[in-house]
């Protein structure tokens, strides 16, 4: 077997325990501030749930949510290495061995006879993004049903940019407990259709300690609806709002949200070349 897939199909099982066990310190560090903000006694106490269950999590070493999720994956490649069929296989063969690893629960089916195929692949999954660069690095995002089944999308015309915080805000409002928040949002503005939902999707990877003026206005706005953690009511609905953008038609406005739970994962892990 070639070493490199060795290496690779170890790094992405390696990514995906670091994102399933442990929550990236700027989420985590976001959740306590927010703790510390908080007025209603019962969101205080949803918190502290929250706490307990990362402790557990990192203790234990066992995921942090019982929906682990399906996997996007962003494959960083430099030019030394060719990009080729072994490399999505090797992806393939990381998130296998991590499912029995970790372990991880089985969530991959067929859209139409839901057969699990047992392993967390299948047509289409895990979705691979391919990005040059000059180490070859894994990031894994898992991405668990409750939140992602809250997305949104829409085409809106080019004279209603001013409407695009509204329409963030009532995606989460429509959302309400389900996504589990305190949430985070992802919002993608621009491109076409597709890449509108990668832009959202793509948003939610970055840091979440701090956001633009556009950013903080349309989450401060979200918390001004009062879902607040789990749905029960709180000062807290949304940790941040990130968005990234990209260049589109002329007649054209796509907007996309994308929303993840309280439970913000991802893993990041460089290849040895």
């Amino acid at each position: 077997m070639d070493p490199l897939y060795n290496r690779l199909a170890s790094a992405v099982e390696q990514a995906i325990r670091q994102a399933e066990t442990i929550l990236p310190p700027d989420v985590e560090e976001a959740l306590h501030t927010a703790y510390n903000k908080e007025t209603n006694p019962t969101a205080r106490g949803e918190f502290e749930n929250i706490f307990a269950n990362l402790q557990i999590a990192r203790e234990k070493n066992i995921p942090i949510c019982q929906d682990t999720g399906v996997f996007v994956i962003y494959l960083t490649i430099p030019e030394t290495v060719p990009l080729s069929t072994k490399l999505y296989d090797a992806v393939s063969e990381g998130i296998r061995l991590a499912t029995k690893s970790v372990p991880l629960r089985p969530n991959a089916v067929h859209p139409l006879t839901r057969k699990n195929s047992g392993d967390n692949t299948g047509i289409g999954i895990p979705t691979i993004h391919i990005i040059p660069g000059d180490t070859l690095r894994v990031t894994v995002f898992p991405k668990g049903a409750g939140s992602e089944n809250m997305s949104q999308i829409r085409m809106m015309l080019p004279s209603e940019v001013e409407k695009i915080p509204e329409f963030v805000r009532s995606v989460v409002r429509d959302a309400g407990s389900r996504p589990c928040p305190p949430i985070v949002v992802g919002v993608g503005i621009g491109g076409t259709f597709d890449s509108a939902a990668s832009f959202a999707k793509e948003a939610l990877l970055s840091p979440i300690n701090s956001m633009t003026a556009f950013e903080q206005k349309i989450c401060d706005s979200i918390n001004q609806l009062g879902i607040g953690v789990m749905g029960l009511g709180g000062d807290t609905t949304c940790l941040a709002v990130k968005v990234k953008e990209g260049a589109c038609h002329t007649a054209s406005l796509p907007i996309a949200v994308n929303i993840q739970c309280w439970c913000s994962r991802r893993g990041v892990v460089e290849v040895e070349l």
